[in-house]
């Protein structure tokens, strides 16, 4: 585990405050390595490295101006050698000056009754400061090799890691606010100066492919009765509520069983007091699904007082589990109560008609209420000001999250422990002792702000790129400088809405999770750092409205690229070139799910709806046939 050892931080980064801060009559300051550089011209002298203090301005109206820049340069963030140059380019020209032109310097220098042997060693010293100056100057030497080489106490002393990029960026903030130059506070050595269009562009393949989820002409209409009432408890957060609730409407068909207005959960993490009609259109529910299942909003009077059975389905069950077990327990007892709703059925091995039924429940029946879907529409409408496109970041980095993984790392002990406490308090996380370390080599954690960061910039993303969070609560005491200072445009509901327009949502916290919802779906690129439910249903919703962009980070590989290049093993070149070329194929591009041996480890179906509700068009089939009748 890595934590911040403060009291050492500026012994370890070797900065001397105290004199960086004294007033002195040279216009000379020293830098860590003993070289005369001009004090407003240091390279360490990097600017105000917070999160732009006005991202939204307010207005008292409902519609809201966003500040959102056209490219770095308007915002003097610096993109590559040349906005440095052009920010800092008289650094090493000035000292040039100092160090050879001062006449009064020179006239000592040559007054000096020293051997010649001694004024040679003397000029071949100054050539080499001159150099080194230069090569800050240009590549920004110390900032990059600060943040990339990672320092650390041996662990029998002292059991703590030092972070490099947190140590690097709490020391410098006071020195860069009184400067007053902006600067990223991990500058790379090479950083790529025209953004490509193409990291924009949806992946290519899906010209043959066309949504599919209509009822066939032998679909069977509602008939007879019913036999029984079925109560559902969606259990999770928003998005395990609702894939949730999909695999109960399609187990009330296979049972022909009336669907109770379904009740959600009030007791998880989030504890939000929501039910269904605060946050799903429930007219438009009922009417989308009249002729797959019948639906009320309650029990009918004659059975008010009666005991339903309480039953948890097994999970990842096929279509004869509910048609041999639980059909017979629901004509015996009339009521069945399903107190768990998540994954409650396969991913694959359904009849068509079930599997289209989940899609028509998903992408068309449960729509959110007016008042989310119309604000949602608005924070879309802002991010895309000034025709910018938007990347929508699931950054799993939150509290829950991170205690469930056992991750702490970029944490401190006190936050880690937190971390470790509530795991143990949560009896039904099985898993306990896990060496945080480990899994996140083996790509089980969450990235980091920092790592997503540094994946963004390697994927090529620029700085002025507009990034929407759609997350809870970062975990971590300034965790999201790492970020924020490299992509200052990142916004959140609560920086893009108003605070009337966020009133009826306070303490809501999954009608929040619907309008994140919302801006993920139509983001122009969706990127989620873990695996968590959101990022399935995300990225299953994308796909089947046609494959948009959606990055999906190969975790292991991408931390053992940014370790190697934090030990200095690899350069920032390499390894945005490796990062490039391990994820061409992760964006999000059309391919078959397949069945696996086990369903717990097998892709889900809400991840990828192809096939079952994605299907080949009908173009393709009548292009097949035109070949074969030329044939």
């Amino acid at each position: 585990m890595q934590c911040i050892a403060g009291e050492k931080r500026e012994k370890s980064m070797g900065m001397d405050t105290q004199s960086e801060s004294s007033e002195g009559s040279s216009s000379l300051m020293t830098n860590n390595k003993g070289a005369y550089v001009p004090a407003a011209c240091s390279p360490r002298f990097s600017g105000p490295m917070t999160r732009r203090s006005h991202s939204v301005s307010r207005k008292s109206s409902h519609d809201m101006d966003i500040d959102l820049p056209a490219s770095p340069k308007e915002q003097g963030h610096g993109h590559g050698h040349s906005a440095f140059l052009e920010n800092n380019g008289g650094c090493a020209s000035e000292a040039f000056t100092t160090l050879f032109f001062n006449k009064a310097s020179l006239a000592a220098f040559l007054k000096n009754k020293k051997s010649f042997r001694q004024q040679i060693f003397g000029f071949m010293g100054l050539l080499v400061i001159f150099f080194i100056l230069i090569k800050m100057s240009t590549v920004g030497y110390l900032g990059s090799r600060i943040e990339h080489q990672t320092s650390f106490k041996d662990a029998s002393k002292s059991n703590m890691f030092l972070q490099p990029f947190k140590i690097f960026e709490e020391s410098a903030q006071h020195l860069t606010q009184e400067n007053g130059l902006r600067q990223s506070t991990f500058t790379m050595a090479s950083e790529t100066e025209h953004e490509s269009p193409e990291i924009w562009l949806k992946p290519k393949g899906d010209d043959d492919l066309e949504q599919c989820i209509g009822r066939s002409k032998s679909y069977k209409k509602l008939e007879g009765g019913t036999n029984g009432f079925l109560l559902v408890h969606a259990n999770g957060g928003l998005n395990q509520m609702r894939t949730g609730i999909c695999d109960m409407v399609a187990v009330a068909r296979i049972m022909n069983a009336t669907l109770v207005l379904p009740s959600l959960d009030h007791t998880s993490f989030w504890t939000d007091p929501s039910d269904f009609e605060d946050i799903f259109d429930w007219n438009h529910f009922t009417k989308t699904l009249k002729e797959d299942v019948r639906i009320v909003k309650s029990l009918p009077a004659s059975y008010a007082k009666s005991e339903p059975l309480q039953k948890a389905p097994i999970s990842w069950s096929k279509h004869t589990y509910y048609k041999e077990e639980m059909l017979p327990l629901l004509k015996k007892h009339k009521i069945i109560h399903f107190t768990l709703t998540d994954s409650r059925l396969a991913n694959n091995g359904l009849p068509n008609s079930i599997q289209k039924l989940r899609c028509r429940t998903n992408y068309q029946a449960l729509r959110y209420t007016k008042s989310i879907e119309e604000l949602g529409k608005k924070l879309v409408a802002r991010m895309r000001k000034n025709g910018k496109p938007y990347i929508a970041l699931h950054l799993r980095y939150e509290k829950d999250m991170l205690a469930f993984t056992g991750c702490a790392h970029n944490l401190t002990l006190d936050e880690a422990e937190e971390l470790r406490e509530m795991r143990y308090n949560v009896k039904h996380w099985k898993e306990k002792d896990i060496d945080a370390e480990e899994k996140r080599k083996q790509g089980g954690c969450p990235l980091t702000p920092r790592e997503t960061a540094l994946f963004l910039k390697a994927l090529g993303y620029s700085p002025s790129t507009n990034i929407y969070i759609a997350a809870g609560e970062i975990y971590g005491n300034g965790s999201m400088r790492a970020l924020q200072n490299e992509f200052p445009n990142v916004f959140s509901h609560s920086t893009l809405a108003t605070e009337e327009e966020l009133e009826p949502f306070k303490n809501y916290q999954n009608r929040l999770a619907a309008l994140d919802y919302i801006l993920a779906l139509e983001s122009d690129v969706f990127l989620y750092t873990y695996d968590g439910n959101m990022a399935k249903a995300v990225q299953g919703h994308r796909r089947f409205e046609g494959f948009r962009k959606t990055i999906n980070p190969d975790r292991e590989n991408l931390i053992k690229l940014i370790d190697e290049m934090d030990r200095g093993q690899i350069s920032w070149n390499n390894f945005a070139s490796k990062v490039k070329a391990t994820h061409i194929n992760r964006v999000g591009a059309p391919y078959p799910r397949e069945a696996g041996d086990f369903p717990r480890l097998e892709e889900n179906f809400y991840a990828n709806p192809f096939p079952g509700c994605i299907c080949e068009s009908h173009k393709k089939n009548r292009r097949l046939l035109k070949q074969q009748y030329h044939a």
